[in-house]
């Protein structure tokens, strides 16, 4: 059975995440079928993707998939991990992506919103960003985007809280682009990817691309990135990462011991 489900309707291409039973959460499956649909939208030439979760979820995405994330010992988000897979191909994508949010989201879904051009929300819409939930070392791209978009503040009050962020604030404070009562929000995103449509898609799709080089501009040397990626290790290796994906997996409150 497909996880997601795809229909173009006037050169805008949507994706609707619709595994239900796991919460719309990001396992390699859906990944693999987002990805191929991405690409077959670039062979077609769409003008616009809009990224969305069927209407009866109130959960628009639990996040990166806890059984697939590795117990220790292992970076779990590595390059070529499928969360990342995704993320960069939304950001590669040569038409601009608008995440369509009804419900909450959390985790790796989080990130995969602010990795798209732009995110239109109702009023059930909240955002959580939860690595520390389970003494998990995000890896640096994606702490990249949530500076770029909230700034340093905000983007360090999410990560560390893990509280999620309701709508009306997610809308004060950059995470949300248009917030629009829950039963205008397809009519209001899809008149705003026909706009978007209607305007040069090659000219767009060269400023979408200056835009994700000019955003990474973020030149360190490899001394320090070294250094980022021996902290990451020393998380992913310690007891609090082991700790706090069984205790996700057992339905219990973690223990964290700080090591």
């Amino acid at each position: 059975m497909s996880l997601i489900q795809c229909e173009v309707r006037e050169n805008i291409g949507l994706i609707c995440l619709c595994n239900l039973n796991k919460r719309n959460a990001l396992n390699a499956a859906m990944v693999d079928e987002i990805l191929q649909a991405l690409e077959e939208y670039r062979e077609k030439r769409i003008a616009v993707v809009i990224l969305r979760a069927a209407d009866d979820c109130n959960v628009w995405s639990a996040g990166h998939d806890i059984h697939e994330l590795p117990r220790s010992h292992r970076d779990p988000l590595g390059y070529y991990d499928s969360l990342e897979r995704l993320l960069r191909a939304v950001q590669e994508h040569p038409a601009p992506v608008i995440a369509m949010v009804r419900g909450s989201v959390w985790g790796g879904a989080c990130d995969l919103v602010m990795t798209c051009d732009l995110v239109v929300g109702d009023e059930t819409s909240s955002f959580a960003i939860t690595p520390a939930k389970l003494g998990l070392p995000y890896n640096p791209t994606g702490i990249l985007h949530f500076i770029n978009r909230l700034g340093l503040n905000i983007a360090k009050e999410m990560f560390f809280t893990a509280d999620p962020v309701p709508a009306e604030r997610a809308e004060r404070i950059g995470i949300i682009n248009h917030l629009v009562p829950a039963e205008q929000l397809m009519d209001f995103t899809l008149d705003l990817a026909r706009r978007i449509a209607s305007r040069s898609t090659l000219a767009i799709s060269v400023i979408k691309e200056q835009f994700r080089i000019l955003a990474g501009a973020h030149a360190i040397s490899p001394d320090v990135y070294e250094r980022i990626q021996g902290l990451r290790r020393h998380v992913y290796d310690s007891h609090d990462y082991e700790e706090g994906v069984c205790a996700f997996l057992e339905k219990r409150t973690p223990t964290f011991k700080g090591e």
